[in-house]
């Protein structure tokens, strides 16, 4: 089964599996999952993640089902962010 790096960010970490480090964790898949199978299989509310970056790709919203991640990669993701 790959093993990606998943990276959750601001207050999307608590989607976290109970073993992360610093947002960090390595986590094991399915070998077809997509980005937003794994982000649901976490109960991450895709509304939520507004930033998704696959080994330093930006993936925008209409490729994220689509999108097989492969053994060794990186999803990071992080909600919107407001600010002034």
């Amino acid at each position: 089964m790959p093993q990606i790096n998943l990276k959750l960010f601001a207050n999307l970490s608590h989607f976290m599996p109970g073993d992360a480090v610093r947002n960090e964790v390595v986590y094991e898949c399915d070998n077809d999952n997509s980005i937003n199978s794994i982000l649901q299989g976490l109960n991450v509310p895709l509304e939520n993640c507004h930033l998704v970056i696959v080994n330093g790709v930006f993936i925008p919203a209409e490729q994220r089902d689509s999108h097989i991640l492969a053994d060794g990669d990186t999803l990071a993701v992080w909600p919107p962010v407001a600010g002034g």
